[in-house]
């Protein structure tokens, strides 16, 4: 009984877009749990299960992993916690990764593998993961929706979706391309309101139907950490009442599009933190000037950028490949949130045709960019920083 006095009283639950279901305003995302040594694939399982089941007796009712998550050792970790009982409490949610897929067979093999990791014989929300422009038409290609409507036909998948990671155009013609999507899932966070899918990505889907989960709430954690001094004096001329942390998830929450906000727990701490924050989250209830005050961390935030780039797209297309950009996106994010090892991961994940070192300094970019970024100068810059592990 202590467990659903607990679910009564704590946490939020959002519609899950046309489905007869609602969603803990929280969900736990698990690709960030505690370790025993630096080999992500060695999770400290005791404090893991913990953690999971906690959030779970607190009124958690959505779970997402992926098959690649900590080496591999995510789902089985989480189906060993989901015992007991714990599974009929929650929706699970995990997804296919298209780089791993080669022909069409082996979309029966991962979801099957998934199954037994999990140790279940149903993925509630099953996701096509990481579309954009080349993943999607080699799943098209390969007749995913055909495989997965015969999936959910045979009960091994509740419902479809997908996550994302592109420019918007490509959001709306996947969002159109499939009647029977039920959710999709998109990174969004104050700072991200004109990335990827972003803010106008968010409204579409959900006018769609679909369920919206956002990812990267605290944009991969360095929302949450400690802010450089200009952001801090911002936070402290504002409203008081929250952390830096807890604005940025009440900023989320407050859009009614969101179904489910995940984030990626590592401590028992976090756990207990954020399934407060999801108790007190609300849509539609942030002030004018609490809303203001995030524009003004958001504005502080860019003018840190150490380049004026406004990715207007004037120096496009470079006559020598380069995706001039996002490069310049990668490089500010590096800079900004003192986070290179991320910066390296996502320019590592360009074609090597688009890297900056394919840069022939004909200067046709500088011509044409409204802010007169010496842009030659920036491609040697960035692909000394975000090179240097590719």
């Amino acid at each position: 009984m202590l467990g659903l006095e607990r679910k009564e009283r704590l946490l939020q639950y959002r519609k899950f877009g046309k489905l007869d279901w609602e969603g803990s305003a929280l969900g736990f995302g698990v690709m960030r749990l505690p370790l025993t040594d630096d080999n992500p694939a060695h999770i400290d399982e005791p404090e893991s299960i913990r953690m999971i089941r906690y959030a779970i007796d607190h009124g958690v009712n959505y779970l997402d992993m992926a098959y690649q998550y900590h080496f591999g050792q995510s789902e089985p970790l989480l189906g060993r916690a989901l015992r007991d009982g714990y599974r009929e409490k929650i929706k699970l949610a995990t997804r296919v990764a298209p780089w791993l897929i080669e022909s069409s067979m082996d979309f029966d093999w991962y979801l099957n593998e998934q199954l037994e990791r999990l140790q279940t014989g149903k993925i509630d929300f099953y996701l096509l993961a990481s579309l954009n422009e080349e993943y999607w038409p080699k799943l098209k290609k390969l007749e995913v929706l055909r495989w997965a409507e015969g999936a959910i036909a045979d009960g091994r998948i509740g419902c479809l979706g997908f996550s994302f990671h592109a420019e918007f155009e490509a959001f709306k013609e996947i969002v159109d391309a499939y009647d029977n999507w039920a959710f999709c899932q998109i990174q969004y966070n104050y700072m991200d309101v004109d990335y990827q899918a972003g803010t106008q990505g968010l409204k579409y889907a959900a006018d769609k139907g679909l369920a919206v989960v956002v990812m990267e709430p605290l944009r991969g954690g360095f929302l949450s950490k400690e802010a450089p001094e200009p952001v801090a004096r911002v936070w402290a001329s504002g409203p008081s009442g929250h952390s830096p942390v807890e604005w940025a998830l009440q900023w989320v929450w407050n859009h009614p599009e969101v179904s489910v906000v995940l984030s990626g727990m590592s401590t028992m701490e976090q756990v207990i933190e954020n399934v407060t924050f999801a108790d007190r989250s609300r849509p539609d209830t942030l002030t004018k000037d609490e809303l203001a005050m995030i524009d003004r961390v958001r504005e502080t935030y860019r003018q840190l950028s150490p380049v004026p780039c406004t990715a207007c797209g004037y120096c496009l297309p470079c006559s020598s490949g380069v995706e001039i950009p996002r490069i310049l996106e990668f490089y500010n994010d590096a800079i900004t949130y003192d986070n290179t090892p991320r910066g390296q991961l996502f320019y590592s994940e360009l074609n090597e045709k688009q890297y900056a070192d394919r840069c022939s300094e004909c200067g046709e970019c500088v011509e044409v960019c409204p802010q007169g970024i010496q842009i030659p100068e920036l491609m040697q810059k960035a692909h000394k920083l975000l090179g240097s592990k590719k």
